[in-house]
């Protein structure tokens, strides 16, 4: 079985990008479902006895955990030390899963993939994009983002021209979903004849 790492920043259609894989009929790993599920279950009293009052009815409050943890790399780390063992065992099992249901290809969706070092564990990396006019309508259009919250979620991501050139398939989903769909199509039958190089 062949993993393909999918990332994309923020409003390059990534989300979609998945769903047309799923309906390609591949199995897709979502890493941010997976994140709001520990959140909102086994990771929710080990957040809570190491950030008091961020959770509430037993469910990590996003926005207050955010807040408690955002400027703060030591902060961070420790939340890391909670939430990643528990992904990690999602994560797998998810491998395991699809490598016995006999699919050729996986696809891990990973927001952050290259930042935190995702890319060598996959076989292929697939990144997503679009212009940065169009990137910027799309996710000011959804109206629960400024500009300037904007500017600093991009300030933490890698610049998408830098993820392009270290991808080894680009999709741009600038022209609707049928150029996407028919990209999906070329992916999977070139990815299979890839050599496995995940370490």
């Amino acid at each position: 079985m062949r993993i393909v790492g999918l990332t994309g920043s923020i409003g390059m259609g990534k989300s979609t990008t998945a769903r047309l894989f799923a309906e390609a009929g591949v199995p897709v790993y979502d890493a941010d479902a997976t994140v709001h599920k520990v959140y909102e279950g086994e990771a929710a009293p080990a957040i809570e006895a190491a950030f008091p009052g961020t959770t509430v009815d037993g469910k990590v409050d996003r926005s207050k955990l955010s807040a408690e943890v955002v400027h703060d790399p030591a902060a961070i780390k420790r939340l890391e030390a909670i939430v990643h063992p528990m992904l990690r065992a999602y994560h797998q099992k998810f491998l395991e899963d699809a490598e016995r249901s006999g699919a050729p290809v996986a696809v891990m969706d990973v927001p952050l993939l290259f930042e935190t070092g995702g890319d060598r564990r996959v076989d292929a990396v697939v990144v997503v994009t679009t212009s940065p006019e169009l990137q910027r309508e799309r996710i000011l259009a959804r109206g629960t983002m400024t500009n300037e919250a904007l500017d600093s979620i991009l300030a933490r991501q890698m610049p998408d021209a830098e993820k392009r050139k270290r991808a080894d398939f680009v999709v741009d989903t600038s022209h609707g979903l049928d150029p996407v769909r028919t990209r999906i199509r070329d992916i999977l039958e070139q990815v299979v004849k890839m050599p496995q190089r995940r370490a």
